[in-house]
């Protein structure tokens, strides 16, 4: 027997959740297909407890801190179990409130397998049992995973991921991170102030692959100073057990190589999508390198099938794949002709002092040929940076050479992911920098930082 329903959504990220219940509530019969754990990475593996966690690690940094504000404090101890038990209280309290919004939307939640059968069929198994759904739209919202890389010895010892880590119930004595991206960085950080040494191991020449080299030279410097050890330009050649316990990370680089003994192996090189249990080939969905093509409206090659959110290419953040839900809210339900095409990318990584940025790099702009300006100011020149005793970091903007208009701007510093909104706006109001020059912003604030920045000496291409 087949179940017909008008929509399926196959997972329960950022996206799917809201579009279920947009669907359900304009009179199309939905379902909502979840094998684990309603909230997707967000809510379950990702911002939420990340987040959580690296504000209990931002407190034992400022109890440490304490005699720089003239407070004074003993000795600090860091209880993970605590750090943990706090964690799972959150998202526990946020993944039930998302399972409740989409119950009582009137969706159909669905647990088990799905895997599709045909173009608008999906199989879904759970505890034995199977059922097959049929629909004319079907949205696949199924994200991605830690990726696993092919290093040798790797697969015979014991390692963690960006979700195992977070379930650790003592501090780690060594972690040694292999991966320089963003959520190698968070964890990096986040240990280190637990009272880990930690030694990042990174491949390419620089951290942060995405950012212009003065930024992830900054950052690097700032971990640096934080006791991080970051080895650049370094492989992986091999890992083994340690006598004890632990972990031996072989490496090769600039340096020559050596052995690095770590108590615990955190493995941090990229996702990988969920995709390979679909069975999309039944359906004939085109994939590359695993990921669900889709074109600007989030279509797939095959009529009637969508995919949002972190299955499909480009950035993988949890604002773009409730972005795509507004998006496919607005064609499927409300009769529009949105796009993904050109729409503005905010990002902002949790490490202290945030770094966030939006719009155009400066490497990107000059690569394509601009003629464009950049302006750039330390935090050591921010009055409110200096007041909290936060002044590490700077800002920079890419402003265009002819309109004045602000193209791209980039934060490492306190509140970064704030400041970073705020010049989002101005950049989504197409106003010069001027603007912000001449604004009268509210003094002691960082956005009062935007007077000074743009008052200062451009660069010019």
């Amino acid at each position: 027997m087949t179940t017909a329903y008008d929509a399926i959504i196959l997972g329960s990220g950022q996206a799917a959740g809201p579009l279920a219940t947009a669907l359900a509530g304009s009179g199309r019969r939905t379902a909502l297909v979840e094998r684990v754990h309603v909230g997707g990475t967000c809510i379950n593996e990702g911002c939420t407890p990340t987040k959580t966690m690296v504000a209990s690690a931002r407190v034992a940094h400022l109890a440490r801190r304490g005699a720089d504000y003239g407070v004074r404090t003993g000795p600090i101890d860091i209880d993970m179990a605590v750090v943990r038990r706090r964690k799972r209280d959150i998202v526990d309290s946020f993944r039930s409130g998302s399972e409740r919004a989409i119950t009582a939307g009137g969706v159909d939640l669905v647990r088990g397998n799905a895997c599709f059968s045909g173009p608008q069929r999906v199989v879904v198994e759970h505890a034995g049992e199977r059922r097959e759904l049929s629909a004319p739209t079907i949205v696949i919202n199924t994200g991605a995973r830690p990726a696993r890389p092919s290093v040798p010895g790797l697969d015979g010892v014991a390692t963690l991921d960006s979700t195992s880590i977070m379930e650790l119930d003592t501090v780690p004595q060594h972690l040694v991170v292999l991966g320089g991206g963003y959520v190698g960085m968070e964890f990096a950080q986040m240990f280190r102030r637990f009272g880990s040494a930690v030694t990042v191991v990174q491949r390419g020449p620089r951290l942060l692959a995405r950012e212009d080299a003065d930024v992830a030279d900054a950052v690097a410097a700032l971990l640096r100073e934080d006791g991080i050890e970051i080895l650049l330009d370094t492989e992986a050649t091999h890992v083994n057990g340690a006598p004890g316990g632990g972990v031996s990370l072989g490496v090769s680089g600039a340096g020559g190589e050596r052995e690095i003994a770590g108590s615990h192996l955190l493995v941090a090189v990229g996702r990988t999508p969920n995709t390979e249990d679909l069975g999309l080939e039944a359906a004939g969905v085109r994939t590359e390198g695993g990921f669900v093509v889709v074109d600007d409206r989030l279509r797939t090659n095959v009529a009637g099938i969508y995919a949002v959110g972190d299955v499909k290419p480009g950035p993988a953040f949890t604002h773009i794949s409730y972005a795509d839900f507004r998006m496919l809210r607005n064609n499927l339900i409300e009769g529009g002709e949105a796009s993904i095409e050109g729409r503005l990318v905010p990002y902002c990584v949790f490490i202290d002092p945030q770094l966030a940025g939006v719009g155009l790099h400066e490497e990107e702009a000059r690569a394509q040929g601009r003629k464009v300006r950049v302006a750039r100011m330390g935090m050591n020149s921010v009055a409110r940076a200096l007041e909290t005793a936060e002044p590490r970091g700077f800002m920079k903007a890419v402003v265009d050479g002819e309109s004045d208009r602000i193209l791209g701007f980039c934060v490492l510093g306190i509140e970064g992911g704030e400041m970073m909104s705020a010049m989002e706006m101005a950049i989504m109001g197409g106003l010069p920098y001027t603007a912000l020059r001449d604004a009268i912003l509210a003094h002691p604030t960082l956005m009062e930082a935007f007077n000074n920045l743009f008052s200062r000496d451009f660069v010019t291409a």
